[in-house]
Order: structure tokens, then sequence, then C-alpha cells
């Protein structure tokens, strides 16, 4: 298993670079880039505001060629009637000044030891930024994946239990509703009814804490982080538990055909050490190995329309607004974390695996 461990991580590298690769040039195509972001501020207000420059001499004012004609050709929309030494001057600020390649390798060089250089807009380091929305994003992953587990592993060996009843198919066509409907339109329909939309006041509609949680005892936290999370957890549970409810109650309807369970039955043991004493660590090899998977795909998937919704100051959020102002630093960053997290999270799932069964065998594979 070690020598499979140590495969697994020198392909993180050339799987990171990928990743990082693939999306740079995917941005480099998208127009909007943040030299076109100060454009647009710039000509949004009124043309004369905007006519004078800091590194016009002293006592003069740096005035627009306004014969467009001569700039006219310029790569960024919105620049006609700028000044290209204003549009160079941007460029610089930006780093954009460069070819794409030479940025690219730098922010590679730069990402290795951890540097994430500095937000375009928001004057603060991404390291910090990162480190300040993590909590808020891996609070929203963790109680999710943990309440989802608590309740689908029960649930799906109930339904292989009485599989064909009653309490089956009706447990069956809840759950299909529920993963039917989008965690932001359910997250919504619960803002509506029990966050001062309409009907009810009963949950805070933004943030993690109370603007007096410092005031508050230990206890009085502990209900007031809950009291906010309510929820979007409620919000990402309903369309979250679906999958691993199948799953579940799957794996136990296969393990309890095979001949292994036949031979238990027929020595006389009862039913309840048949399922809990042998079926179900078989059955729940591939629910807990995938843990660390569910994990990152609950954290991708599920917490930036929820984030955006609640207003919760995380990850997600972050990674949204990076994008919509095109805060490049920002938006690699928090893709860079994430890429590496997944890859990481997968190849603690493949040593799971080999720790529950220890007759799975990566190497020989």
């Amino acid at each position: 298993m070690g020598a499979y461990l140590i495969k697994r991580l020198l392909l993180i590298i050339p799987t990171l670079f990928g990743i990082m690769l693939i999306n740079f040039a995917i941005v480099q195509i998208v127009p909007g880039g943040p030299v076109e972001q100060m454009i647009a501020q710039m000509t949004g207000t009124a043309v004369e505001s905007t006519a004078r420059f800091s590194g016009a001499g002293e006592g003069e004012s740096m005035e627009f060629n306004n014969d467009t004609s001569a700039i006219s050709d310029s790569k960024y929309r919105g620049a006609q009637g700028l000044d290209p030494d204003i549009i160079k001057e941007i460029e610089k600020m930006y780093g954009m000044d460069r070819p794409a390649h030479e940025r690219f390798f730098k922010m590679i060089k730069d990402y290795l030891t951890f540097d994430f250089g500095e937000s375009f807009f928001r004057d603060q380091k991404v390291t910090s930024l990162v480190l300040d929305k993590m909590p808020v994003s891996i609070s929203l992953g963790l109680w999710t994946t943990l309440l989802v587990y608590l309740i689908s592993i029960p649930l799906g060996i109930r339904k292989a239990i009485k599989d064909g009843s009653r309490f089956d198919i009706i447990s069956s066509s809840i759950v299909t509703i529920g993963y039917a409907i989008p965690n932001f339109l359910f997250a919504v329909i619960l803002i509506v009814f029990f966050a001062g939309g309409r009907f009810y006041d009963i949950f805070p509609l933004r943030g993690l804490f109370s603007e007096n949680f410092e005031e508050l005892n230990l206890y009085q936290q502990i209900l007031d982080y809950f009291w906010h999370l309510a929820l979007p957890l409620t919000a990402m549970l309903v369309s979250g538990f679906a999958g691993l409810t199948f799953l579940t109650k799957n794996s136990f309807l296969d393990q309890v055909n095979q001949q292994y369970v036949i031979t238990a039955r027929s020595k006389g043991l009862t039913e309840k050490r048949v399922l809990y004493g042998h079926v179900f660590r078989n059955a729940m090899l591939i629910v807990i190995a995938g843990f660390p998977s569910a994990f990152i795909g609950i954290l991708f998937s599920s917490s930036l329309f929820i984030e955006v919704i609640f207003s919760l100051d995380g990850l997600g959020l972050l990674g949204y607004e990076a994008a919509l102002t095109r805060d490049y630093p920002v938006i690699f960053a928090t893709l860079y974390f994430f890429s590496l997290l997944g890859l990481i999270m997968g190849i603690i799932g493949d040593f799971m695996y080999s720790i529950i069964d220890p007759r799975i065998d990566f190497e020989s594979r």
C-alpha cells in the first residue's frame, strides 16, 4: 500500500498542473478580464472625471485623445476614447502586460510555495482571504456530510430490511421528490416560510453568528451557531441523502443474497446478528470509504448556492464574487485549493478502502 500511496501522491503534481493549465487557458478566452473591469469602472462615470490621470505633469491634466480612430483597434472592449498610456498602466498594475505563458508559469511557481498573491479588488492577501472564509465552508460541508450519513445509513438499512413494503415505497417516493428539488430552490422556499419571507420569522436570514455572539456564554454560542445553520443545513440535506440512502439499501440487498449469509442463517444465528454482525461490515465498505469523496462533493456542489442565498461568507461566496469581478488571484487560488483538497481526499478514500477491507490490494492492480 505504501508504494501505491507514493504513486498517487506523485500523480497529484501533473494532475493539478493540468487542471490549472486548462482553467487558465479558458479564462484567457473569456472576455471581461480585470483590465476591462477597470476600464468599465472608468468609463461608467462621467468622461470628464476620468480625463485626468495621476501621471500627468504638475498643474496639468491628461486629456483623452478624442480621435478614437487612433486606438479603435484596442483589444479591450470599451477602451475607445481612453489614452493608450492609461491602458498600459492598468495592464502593468494587474500584471497583464506580460505574455500569458509567462504569467501562468509564474503563478505555478508561486503556488508551489503557497504564495497566492494579493486580490485585485480587495487590497488583501489571497491566503488570508481563503483562511478567513474556510471555516464557514468547512462547517457547512462537514455538518452536512455527517448528517447525511447519520440519516442515510439507518434509513437505507431499514429500506433493505423492508424491501418492497409500504414503508419502502413511501420513503423512496419522499427521498426521490427531495432529490428532484434543487437545493437552492428549497433554500428559497425555507426563507419564504421560516426566515421572514412571508409567513414566519423564526430563523436568521444571513451569517453564522449574531452580532452579540462574543457577549454570549459557551452554551448560548453553540445554540446561536446551530440556530444560524438550521436553514442552510436543511436546504443542503434535502437533496444530499437520496443517493447515499439508495446506495446503502442496494449494498445491503446485494450482501443479503451472498452465500455466507445463507450459511450464517443455517447455523441458527438470529437475523439481527446476521445483519449487523456479518452483513453490515461488507455492505458499509463502499459507503464508509466514500466519506471523503462525499464531503468534497457536498463542499463543491452545494455550498456555493447556499452561501450566496444565505449570505454566508465562505469560499463559495468568495469564488462567486471573484468570478463576477474577474479577480484572477482569488479565482485561481480557490480553484487550486479545492483541486488539491479533492485529490488528497481521493487518496484518503482509497486508503480507507484498504483499512476497512484488507482483501483490497491496490498495488496488485
